[in-house]
């Protein structure tokens, strides 16, 4: 076996203790997978995974603690000082029945065997500092030429876990490869086949795509018929036009081009991917040609919930998404002033303003040219009176009212509807007239409407 790059790989105190202990009891032991990839790559890899010829028995042998947290498929958990690493025994996978987990595993003293097995060439390598890089399927070169490539049969690597299909394509977000072209033949042909797996799975590769440096490559899982499985209204935008002067793309390019122009946020890269999820069901073409989605911010604030929901998206980023979704107009062609930008934020919501500013930016960056420079403008009059109002410490929620439910109580209004009216009411009124929003005059305020009839 030839020796690579060992130099590019510094094996970590731990992973190389449970190694050298591992190999001084007879056994053979790599670290293996992503974090030699990621080693390779100069990048610090988030866990290191180790595997040998030592079957799991002789594994938890050797060290003093140990977690059997996958011991079926050969899986121990060496523990040291509460941090874990998994070790797992060379194995071979038997029949995949559900297009993800196989049905048992078989173990071997062939760590090539064990390569074998592996979704990708560059996450095919293992090594040790006493044989170096074992790279037999050349996933080096992939790496040096920027190549996604399965291990061996790419059919038969996805027909063992379709998830991987999706792992490809964000594995080239991540890394800004290109997917192997037999590799590529193989999704189009078995994208199907992802009906069988989770939202939950999908999810996790969803996300990880949209936040790696080339969201747009969400084009990828359009054009080798991934997204028309599990986000069939993906679909629908990017075949829907957009014949209008203030678009230079279609529905879907335009929101690919928009992901590129937002931080790499969850909140942020999911709200730019739904803002015109609605444009398909919404498009109207008049008599001269052009096309209009009048209403699409509301029907796709709609929309955003039910496929986040279906997606098993956690309600804090689906509510945060799906109001950003609404509101991502809401500024445009709004001059404006103090009093305009409290009203807004109150809202809106002051959880989610800044990222609105962020989202509307990122909107005309990915319009055509006409009137741009109008509306950066805009955008940037928004950002400079939001931060005076924000320096001004100004109030634009209950939480900030200068009285609560308990001063109005203690002061004689009983609990119920009618006090939520009451502060409701004093918040609007310090909307309009920041300068009141004093606990005497809201007092007073208070006592007054209360007394009403």
């Amino acid at each position: 076996m030839k020796r690579y790059y060992e130099k590019t790989i510094c094996l970590p105190k731990k992973v190389k203790w449970i190694i050298d202990t591992i190999q001084a009891a007879g056994f053979e032991a790599y670290a293996v997978g992503g974090c030699i990839r990621d080693s390779i790559l100069g990048r610090t890899p988030d866990d290191w995974d180790i595997t040998t010829s030592a079957k799991p028995e002789e594994v938890k042998a050797l060290f003093r603690r140990t977690l059997d947290t996958g011991i079926q498929h050969g899986t121990v958990t060496v523990m040291l000082e509460r941090e874990g690493f998994e070790v797992t025994t060379y194995r071979v996978d038997g029949k995949y029945e559900d297009g993800r987990h196989p049905k048992e595993v078989s173990f071997t003293a062939s760590l090539t065997e064990d390569l074998k097995r592996r979704d990708f060439t560059i996450n095919a390598m293992a090594y040790n500092e006493e044989t170096g890089l074992v790279d037999i399927f050349n996933g080096l070169g992939d790496l040096r030429n920027g190549i996604i490539r399965c291990v061996g049969n790419p059919e038969k690597r996805f027909g063992e876990d379709a998830l991987r299909m999706l792992r490809a394509i964000r594995f080239s977000a991540q890394l800004g490869y290109v997917i192997e072209e037999n590799t590529k033949e193989a999704i189009r042909k078995l994208a199907p086949s992802l009906n069988r797996i989770s939202a939950e799975r999908i999810l996790v590769e969803l996300t990880k795509l949209l936040l790696s440096p080339n969201p747009d490559y969400l084009r990828i899982a359009y054009d080798t018929g991934v997204t028309g499985v599990f986000f069939p209204e993906w679909d629908r935008v990017m075949e829907t036009p957009q014949n209008h002067p203030h678009h230079c793309y279609n529905v879907g390019e335009h929101i690919l081009h928009s992901l590129k122009e937002v931080p790499s946020d969850k909140v942020l890269r999911f709200a730019m991917l739904f803002h015109d999820i609605a444009k398909p069901v919404t498009m109207k073409t008049d008599d001269k040609g052009i096309t209009h989605f009048h209403g699409h911010a509301q029907a796709g604030e709609e929309m955003s919930r039910t496929i986040l929901k279906r997606f098993r998206m956690d309600k804090n980023t689906i509510n945060k998404v799906s109001r950003l979704v609404l509101y991502h107009d809401y500024i445009n062609g709004v001059k404006p002033d103090s009093k305009i930008v409290r009203r807004a934020v109150h809202k809106i919501g002051e959880d989610i303003f800044p990222s609105l500013l962020l989202i509307t930016r990122a909107d005309i960056m990915s319009q055509s040219d006409y009137m741009r420079k109008e509306k950066l403008a805009n955008v940037k009059a928004w950002e400079d009176c939001y931060w005076e109002v924000q320096e001004a410490e100004a109030c634009v929620s209950l939480k900030n009212l200068a009285v609560s439910g308990k001063d109005l109580m203690e002061a004689g209004i009983p609990s119920g509807k009618k006090l939520g009216s009451i502060l409701d009411s004093l918040l609007l009124e310090v909307l309009e007239n920041p300068e009141k929003n004093t606990k005497e005059y809201l007092l007073s305020r208070a006592l007054k409407t209360a007394s009403e009839p």
